[in-house]
């Protein structure tokens, strides 16, 4: 009898034997859960926030697992290409992990996925070093949403402001932000305290395996780009 390629032993690149050991069981994890259901997803993600993704994550509990982690480590798990897949096809999928992605194996009904991942995004504040979606501009006068405590720390954040008669004022227009720039640590906080929230937490599906057939869903990708070995 012809031995599987899913028993074929996993040859990583030489680390530490912790991080080895780790990398492993990432391995074994994803081929174990392909093992277990019926369709594999690639997707990717935009300003990741962990506690969120977490509650995203529970509408999968009962039939399905995600995984997250190094795509090198996952493209091993799945076979980089036809000879090594560990399922017909699947290399496909294999090919298009790459940047902020992961992959969702799962027996939830393809309408199903489609619509949690289309409906769902969420706005949180920007963080340090994140790139600004828009231009932020405070105009001159009085900020009549800070107290007058506020004061020194505003004026820590590089903001020209004083004091008149108990009330914050700007000397002068301020920008707080400028679009395609990355956000300063002043800016990221003087955000968050006007109550500004630049950055959408959002999951995209890129593709999906089954053993009947493989999709894309980015308009962008060409499947002749990953059809080949």
């Amino acid at each position: 009898m012809p031995k599987s390629k899913r028993d074929r032993p996993v040859t990583l690149s030489k680390t530490k034997k912790k991080g080895r050991e780790h990398k492993e069981s990432i391995v074994n994890g994803i081929r174990e859960a392909v093992e277990k259901y019926s369709s594999v997803y690639v997707f990717s993600f935009e300003n990741m926030r962990n506690i969120k993704f977490k509650e995203f994550r529970q509408q999968f509990r009962h039939n399905g697992r995600f995984f997250l982690g190094s795509n090198k480590v996952m493209q091993v798990a799945l076979g980089r290409s036809a000879s090594d897949e560990i399922r017909p096809g699947i290399f496909k999928a294999s090919k298009l992990l790459h940047g902020d992605a992961g992959l969702l194996v799962t027996d939830m009904p393809k309408e199903e996925v489609e619509s949690l991942f289309n409906a769902y995004k969420d706005s949180d504040f920007s963080r340090t070093g994140s790139t600004a979606v828009e231009t932020v501009e405070l105009k001159e006068g009085p900020l009549e949403q800070f107290t007058h405590e506020m004061e020194p720390f505003l004026r820590k954040q590089g903001m020209p402001v004083r004091l008149n008669k108990g009330t914050v004022e700007l000397l002068s227009d301020f920008v707080v932000c400028e679009e395609g720039k990355p956000l300063s640590p002043e800016s990221s906080r003087i955000l968050r305290l006007l109550g500004i929230k630049l950055a959408t937490f959002k999951l995209n599906l890129v593709c999906r395996w089954s053993p009947c057939d493989f999709e894309l869903y980015r308009e962008r990708l060409d499947l002749s780009d990953v059809e080949t070995s």
